[in-house]
């Protein structure tokens, strides 16, 4: 039986959103008249769709997988008591806890405005 690592589970959640960000902004900007707020980005959506996804899709999954090999270095590192690893290690849950909830605010805004 498969089971999820917990350790790249962070990088599940930001392709994740960044995949419903993306599916949710295209509808609303093709189907319910809804506006990229992101001036670049709201260039690329309106002249190409499917770059604008691949755009998108590709910088969730390079957010995701630079946290799985970050913490695939922190974890080969010889000396995890030192104080240098555990500051990396606890900005590297900052700075990924950061991007989650900004995620999450990201689509619940666009839910929001597919739904009003």
């Amino acid at each position: 039986m498969y089971r999820i690592k917990t350790d790249v589970l962070p990088s599940y959640i930001i392709v994740l959103m960044g995949t419903i960000d993306a599916i949710t902004t295209v509808i609303g900007t093709m189907y319910f008249g809804a506006a990229e707020i992101n001036p670049l980005m709201n260039g690329i959506i309106n002249t190409n769709i499917a770059g604008f996804l691949i755009l998108k899709l590709l910088a969730s999954f390079c957010i995701g997988a630079t946290y799985v090999l970050v913490k695939r270095i922190l974890n080969d590192t010889a000396d995890k008591s030192s104080k240098t690893y555990k500051y990396e290690s606890r900005l590297m849950k900052i700075a990924y806890t950061i991007v989650i909830v900004s995620l999450i605010i990201v689509v619940t805004n666009n839910l929001v405005v597919l739904l009003t």
